[in-house]
């Protein structure tokens, strides 16, 4: 769960595939510039993005405490958000194991006293969309379990005419500036100010 705003300077590390790291957004933003950019803290609030391209959760579960660690400071308020993406499919891991490496981030971040925030994997390719949605609900069980603020963007973009429009005009994987902003909106308004400590208004 969130916890108050503290007096020190907020840093927020950011690990996840290419999804976090904005590839295909022509301004370059992604979903985590733009909801930094609507983040107003009363101390300075730094966002590191630790993006791996194509990473699956068993990836992303074997570098997570290493690469946060060099950023993190002790003088500093340390807040972890997880970037789940869809690589998992491609990687033939089961939604077993999937839970399981999202549990164990999870676990060590709150051992670390680690506050965290999960966003879940969008929507993609259509062949793919039944997958997604196990995932997606899968992923949401653990973190709902261990009183985690889960961001599910799967379920409102799955049909939503922008998110599938913006797909199609790229690879059909990647968004672009509308579905990031479809995004940032969706993490805007599912807890991300309380999880900071601040107040809803100041979405």
């Amino acid at each position: 769960m969130g916890e108050g705003v503290s007096e020190l300077p907020m840093r927020v590390v950011v690990v996840g595939d290419e999804l976090a790291a904005g590839a295909g957004d022509p301004k370059g933003l992604g979903w985590v510039g733009r909801v930094a950019a609507r983040t107003h803290t009363p101390t300075p609030a730094t966002f590191l993005t630790l993006a791996v391209p194509g990473e699956s959760s068993s990836a992303l579960g074997s570098r997570w405490e290493d690469e946060a660690g060099r950023r993190f400071s002790s003088e500093a308020d340390n807040r972890l958000v997880v970037a789940l993406g869809r690589a998992d499919l491609g990687a033939g891991l089961s939604i077993a194991r999937s839970r399981l490496n999202l549990a164990n981030v999870l676990d060590v971040a709150d051992s670390r006293r680690i506050p965290t925030f999960v966003v879940g994997p969008p929507p993609g390719r259509a062949a793919d969309a039944e997958r997604i949605a196990d995932l997606s609900a899968a992923y949401a069980d653990v973190a709902n379990r261990r009183r985690v603020p889960y961001v599910d963007t799967f379920t409102p973009l799955a049909t939503h005419e922008q998110w599938l429009g913006d797909l199609a005009a790229g690879d059909g994987l990647l968004p672009g500036q509308a579905g990031y902003g479809m995004i940032a909106w969706l993490v805007l308004h599912t807890g991300w100010h309380a999880w900071l400590g601040l107040p809803d208004d100041a979405a």
